[in-house]
């Protein structure tokens, strides 16, 4: 089993799907008493959209590179797509018919500079860290002056 220098959990969530969303993000650093969380909301988005943009942001917040990353998610979207290597496929194919190419090119970007695994965790399954970030996904679905998903909004007729 590797070491790894930051444990990311995240989750993503809209109301209604497309709908208001947001994602949410816990970072602890292994070994230190360090964590971090992060949110974020949206006008209107998708589920999968907030799920992915999780993780991307979470990567993004890393400052050095080539760190150990577990990345803990219940998006099976997310976790098969990488870790069976369909997003690699997708990407020589220029993405096309695939939705989110947008967030999958960043995502890609961001994984890149770092040494990621994913772990799949079952959802609303009482995991501390994943209940937080449905949590603080689903809170920051509901503030105010909620943020445009430029890359959703600009997909819609």
């Amino acid at each position: 089993m590797n070491k790894h220098d930051v444990h990311i959990y995240t989750d993503g969530s809209s109301r209604g799907n497309p709908g208001p969303g947001g994602y949410g993000i816990v970072m602890e650093w292994v070994g230190k008493p360090y964590r971090k969380e992060f949110s974020e909301g949206f006008k209107k988005t998708t589920n999968n959209r907030m799920e992915l943009m999780a993780v991307t942001e979470a990567l993004k917040k890393l400052k050095k590179s080539n760190t150990l990353v577990k990345v803990f998610s219940d998006s099976k979207y997310v976790v098969d797509a990488v870790e069976k290597g369909w997003v690699f496929g997708w990407e020589k194919k220029s993405f096309k018919d695939k939705k989110n190419p947008d967030l999958w090119i960043d995502f890609l970007k961001e994984y890149r500079k770092q040494k990621v695994s994913f772990q799949w965790i079952k959802g609303h399954n009482n995991h501390p860290q994943n209940e937080r970030c449905d949590f603080l996904a689903v809170e920051a679905s509901k503030k105010n002056n909620l943020k445009i998903d430029k890359g959703f909004e600009q997909t819609q007729p």
